[in-house]
Parts: C-alpha cells; sequence; structure tokens
C-alpha cells in the first residue's frame, strides 16, 4: 500500500512537471531541464552516488575526484535536458527537426539498404538517444525500436505514444529475436540499446573501461542469423544542438565458432561505445550499475 501510494504520487508529480515543460519553449524548457537535473544530482543520494563511484572506477588514476563529481553533475544535467526534450517532441516534425539535429554518416545506412536485408543500429543511453531515433522516423526511414518496459505502464504509455507519433514501431524485449528477424527482412532498420547489465538475457563478458562488463549478445546473434549490416549511431549534444554520427558497418570475425564469434564481436561494438564515452563522460548515463553482474570462474 505504501508504495502504491508513492508511486502514484510520483506519477501524478511527473505529470505535472511534464504539462509545465511542454508550455514552455523548447529552448527554455532545456535551461530549466538542466537545473532540474542538478537539483535531482543533490536530492537523490543513491544515484549520486553510483554515479561517482561508476566514473571513479572508469577513470581511476585520470582523473581528479573534482573532475568527478564535476562530470556526475554534468551527468544529471544532461539527463535533464533530454528528458525535457522527450517532453517537447511532440512539436518537432519534419519540418524543423534538422535546425535540432544534424546527421553524419547517414549515407552508410542508406547504401547498406540497398542491399535489402535491413540494417541493425545500436545506440547508447547516451546523448538524447530518443531524439536520434525521432529523426530516423521524421526522414521517413522504417524504423523498429527495441525497448524494456518499465514497471510502471502508464509510463510507458506515455513514451511510447510519443515514439509512434515520429514513425517509431516498438517492439517489447520478451521474446522479440524472431519478430526483429522478420523486420530486417523486410529491408527496414532495427534500434537496439544494448549497453546495460541485464542478467536476464543472453550475454558475455567483455573488457569495458578495463573491468568485465556482462553485456548482451542480441544484436551481434541478430547479424550472423540474417546478415543485417550493424552500424552504431551516437546522439552528441553540442551547444543546443545535436549531432548524429555513424559508425560502420562494423565488420564481424566469423570463424564459425559461434560462442567466439559472439564474444569477439560483442566486444567490437562495446570498444566503439566505450571511446565515444570517454570522449563525452558526461553525456552517458552512469548512474546504471553497468558491473552489476560478476563473473564467475
Amino acid at each position: 500500500m505504501k508504495h502504491a501510494i508513492r508511486r502514484r504520487f510520483v506519477y501524478v508529480a511527473v505529470r505535472i512537471v511534464s504539462t509545465v515543460f511542454f508550455l514552455l519553449s523548447l529552448k527554455i524548457a532545456v535551461i530549466l531541464g538542466g537545473k532540474l537535473g542538478v537539483l535531482i544530482f543533490f536530492l537523490l543520494a543513491k544515484h549520486r552516488l553510483v554515479t561517482i563511484e561508476n566514473l571513479k572506477a572508469a577513470f581511476r588514476g585520470q582523473k581528479t575526484d573534482n573532475q568527478i563529481k564535476k562530470i556526475a553533475k554534468q551527468v544529471f544535467q544532461n539527463t535533464g535536458k533530454s528528458a525535457a526534450e522527450f517532453i517537447n517532441l511532440p512539436k518537432i516534425n519534419s519540418s524543423n527537426i534538422d535546425r535540432l539535429v544534424k546527421a553524419q554518416g547517414l549515407e552508410k545506412i542508406d547504401h547498406a539498404l540497398l542491399a535489402g536485408n535491413g540494417a541493425i543500429v545500436l545506440s547508447c543511453h547516451f546523448g538524447n538517444w530518443e531524439l536520434s531515433a525521432a529523426y530516423f522516423g521524421l526522414k521517413g526511414y522504417t524504423v523498429s525500436v527495441v525497448f524494456r518496459p518499465s514497471r510502471d505502464p502508464r509510463y510507458d504509455g506515455i513514451v511510447n505514444s510519443v515514439r509512434r507519433s515520429k514513425n517509431i514501431n516498438i517492439i517489447p524485449r520478451e521474446n522479440s529475436f524472431k519478430r526483429i528477424i522478420s523486420i530486417l527482412k523486410s529491408n527496414q532498420i532495427v534500434g537496439i540499446l544494448p549497453d546495460q547489465d541485464i542478467d536476464s538475457i543472453d550475454g558475455v563478458f567483455v573488457n569495458f573501461f578495463n573491468k568485465s562488463a556482462y553485456t548482451p549478445t542480441g544484436p551481434v546473434a541478430l547479424a550472423m542469423v540474417t546478415k543485417s549490416p550493424m552500424f552504431f549511431a551516437f546522439c552528441i549534444r553540442e551547444n543546443g544542438t545535436h549531432k548524429i554520427v555513424i559508425e560502420g558497418p562494423i565488420e564481424l570475425e566469423l570463424t564459425g565458432d559461434k560462442e567466439k564469434d559472439l564474444l569477439v564481436n560483442t566486444q567490437k561494438w562495446s570498444d566503439i561505445a566505450e571511446r565515444y564515452i570517454r570522449q563525452y563522460p558526461e553525456q552517458w548515463m552512469w548512474f546504471h550499475r553497468r558491473w552489476k553482474t560478476q563473473k564467475h570462474d
């Protein structure tokens, strides 16, 4: 009962804040979103400590405690800005998206689609990944995004409604493998965010920031089965606008040893993710327990 009341209170608060942010101009909403993110940094001790702990583990010996704390605060600030942008996403359409987002390397995906096998586009909880998916949808691509349902279906309903308004198809993660294969065979784009530690799905341990990190093998398994090219898209926040950078296609090493191929190629895309996160550490969601699952020998 206590948890139900708290969830209800949080839901109502989120709806009120969302309504206020939607009534504001996008520019003002993003500024206030950043400030709200900093406020949450100070209020949510648990998430603040996890963020700082993760940053220290990743940049041990490379950044001072003051630098770590500054980046941690910027992580929450970026998340607040991204949330404000998502709330205002219904205002973004095909006529004004180019003022907010530029894409670099989009021709790589265009070229890949000519082969007829679709494209697997990986992303991270980095920059504003929701805006990246919306960009593809508004540019006329047929895009399906794999998502992990939250504990409260009310939030999923709101979020997925906004996504669908930008021509994004939604695929719940559970039992999605066959459906994704069908979509790729239809020469469409499938977006996947595989950068979190989820021990309930198949994965391998790869080297991520010099630490063993449990990482989903689903994207590589799909690429191996469908022969669909695999790319990485990063939506980088830059001075009030965004730049989507497309990396790939990622060349897979296929030896015929399935377990080895899954490991080697998952490490490949994980290395690409790490390279961008190192360059823009304030734009990744460090408050997720990325190294939660431990390797047992």
